[in-house]
């Protein structure tokens, strides 16, 4: 198994972080080789769009095959986010300024062998950065309010996991193979490599994304972080209000019940909602009390979801109980 050994202070100094980058590195990811039906159905009105741009650009096909493997992914699209608040533009600034030698030695890395003739000519890193600015430009950016708010809920969820249930508790469901071992180690993964200390590192970073499994992420020797599947990214998709429904309760009120297929918390439904604490309190007391949701307690968070009778009001299938 890989494991990070993490120093007091630089765990101390640990961040979650909504990274631009990292989302479009996962629709990238969804874009080229889908894994999930959710992510089949999300890049269909972008599909056409991306197959044209890359029948273009045999340069990026070429790049696209290279870069990703089961489980391993070229080092220039997981670099570690420089500041706990990037934008696109800073993080996409970090990608051009590697190199085309040192793309070709990412893409060696991960495809053990020659590369593709095309990938030997100048330009490559322009080519990179063309590809990721693309993605962004024409997937992430036009859905970014949303994306953002379920990251950022995903974010409040899990910090307020980590005061209840420490490091355990907070990366429990990263992904297969993550696990928090104590005493500052960190198994990342499940690969065979030996403890990796990150006694230089200036940097650690979490970060949330839309994606189906997470992946590392580094900029070696100073910055590190993990990505990870946000919990509850789906149940927000800009869902829609069946016709009338928010006539019958209340625009606000309709757009807390019809969220609520899968458990969320107070804090989740006011990130992905933008409406305030209190005023998803208010909502969701009215909510239990007519028998549309239902509740239970998990650490020091309480998570509601769709009551049947709530559920059929929505036209949506009750939620599973977690």
């Amino acid at each position: 198994m890989s494991v990070w050994r993490i120093p007091v202070d630089l765990l101390a100094r640990s961040r979650f972080v909504v990274s631009p980058m990292t989302e479009t590195v996962a629709a990238l990811r969804a874009l080229h080789s889908p894994r999930h039906p959710w992510q089949h159905t999300w890049r269909l009105p972008y599909l056409g769009a991306y197959q044209q741009m890359l029948a273009q650009r045999p340069v990026l096909r070429a790049l696209l095959a290279a870069s990703f493997r089961p489980r391993w992914t070229a080092d220039f699209l997981t670099l570690a986010p420089a500041t706990v608040a990037p934008s696109f533009a800073e993080e996409l600034a970090v990608v051009a300024r590697r190199c085309d030698d040192q793309i070709r030695d990412d893409l060696r890395a991960t495809r053990p062998g020659p590369l593709a003739d095309v990938l030997r000519a100048d330009g490559l890193a322009e080519q990179a950065v063309f590809l990721l600015d693309w993605v962004w430009a024409h997937t992430v950016q036009p859905e970014w309010p949303d994306r953002e708010r379920r990251l950022r809920a995903d974010i409040v969820a899990r910090t307020a996991r980590l005061s209840t249930a420490g490091w355990v508790g907070a990366v429990a469901d990263f992904n297969r193979g993550v696990r928090w071992l104590g005493d500052g180690y960190l198994q990342v993964n499940d690969y065979p490599a030996a403890p990796l200390a990150l006694d230089g590192a200036e940097q650690l970073v979490f970060v949330p994304a839309h994606c189906v499994r997470g992946w590392v992420l580094w900029d070696q020797p100073t910055r590190f972080g993990m990505v990870y599947p946000a919990s509850g990214i789906l149940a927000d998709t800009t869902t829609p209000v069946p016709a009338g429904l928010d006539r019958l309760i209340g625009a606000n009120r309709a757009a807390v019940l019809v969220r609520l297929t899968t458990p969320l918390s107070t804090s989740q439904l006011a990130s992905v909602t933008g409406l305030s604490l209190g005023s998803v309190g208010d909502h969701l007391r009215v909510l239990l009390d007519s028998g549309m949701v239902t509740k239970r307690r998990s650490g020091r968070e309480v998570l509601y979801w769709q009551t049947p009778r709530g559920a059929a009001l929505c036209g949506s299938t009750p939620a599973e109980r977690r």
